[in-house]
């Protein structure tokens, strides 16, 4: 009888002194019985179902699965796309992310900040706030000057505003003093300010109107005249003037007054064109 790999075999020896009941041996030999176990089964595996997707990411994965080709185009298109819009994307080494503004400066010198505060900042400020898309209108007040920045909402066209801007200046200038006259800014941006610099005489024979003069008359022209500048401001020193020291007796004696003496001044300093003169009849 051979051995199975699905039988096993159980022995069990066992020797019978006496002869008892049950007991076919004789006496004094041994018994061998054999138990032959019935084969076994073994379990047949589970048949293991596939769990339902749940989960957004997982019905994403199962239905790009089953629809490749159309997840293959519509990657292609933005693809596309995204190459189109790199080539059309402007590049800037300085990108400007600043909201669009248009700044309105106005002089008035020999006035205090409080001064300049109460007749030309303030009056300013009220007539730009009501200017269409304005978002913020801020407005800084120093000696002799006012600056007002103001604010537009996000993608304004810049010319636009200026032009808006101009309207509401043209329309505060009876609130204002007759000699200020408001003045838009360059058409820069809130980044435009590129750098500053300092002209100084080391040698100590120039002084400071003649430095002043140096950089309006030959700097100031020369940094205008490169492609992209909008403004080159000039602060500092003494600028070119005339000065007309009046004589108190004199005046009282023509009987003239200040006034009178600055009409005369300002209708003497005007340009006229060229004549011709006859004398003895040539």
């Amino acid at each position: 009888m051979g051995w199975s790999r699905e039988r096993w075999w159980w022995c069990r020896v066992s020797s019978c002194s006496t002869r008892k009941a049950g007991c076919e041996a004789p006496a004094g030999k041994v018994l061998l019985t054999a138990v032959m176990a019935a084969p076994l089964k073994r379990p047949r595996p589970r048949e293991r179902r596939p769990k339902a997707s749940t989960s957004m990411i997982e019905r994403i994965i199962a239905w790009c699965a089953t629809h490749r080709w159309s997840v293959f185009g519509a990657v292609l298109l933005l693809a596309g796309w995204a190459v189109n819009s790199i080539q059309k994307t402007p590049l800037d080494a300085l990108p400007d992310l600043s909201d669009p503004q248009v700044i309105v400066f106005a002089e008035w010198m020999g006035r205090g900040p409080d001064l300049v505060e109460e007749q030309v900042t303030y009056p300013l400020v009220r007539a730009l706030q009501s200017t269409p898309g304005v978002r913020t209108v801020r407005g800084y007040s120093m000696f002799g000057m006012s600056f007002i920045y103001v604010i537009f909402k996000d993608k304004t066209d810049i010319y636009w505003a200026r032009t808006r801007v101009g309207e509401q200046i043209d329309r505060a200038r009876s609130n204002l003093p007759p000699e200020v006259a408001p003045q838009l800014g360059p058409d820069a941006t809130g980044i435009g300010w590129v750098f500053q610099y300092v002209v100084k005489d080391d040698s100590g024979q120039m002084d400071l109107a003649r430095l002043r003069e140096l950089q309006d008359f030959t700097i100031r022209p020369a940094l205008q005249a490169v492609a992209g500048v909008a403004e080159v401001a000039s602060l500092g020193g003494y600028e070119r003037q005339f000065q007309v020291q009046v004589d108190a007796d004199k005046l009282l004696q023509y009987g003239a007054t200040p006034a009178d003496v600055s009409r005369a001044v300002q209708g003497a300093n005007s340009e006229v064109g060229a004549r011709v003169m006859e004398m003895a009849g040539r």
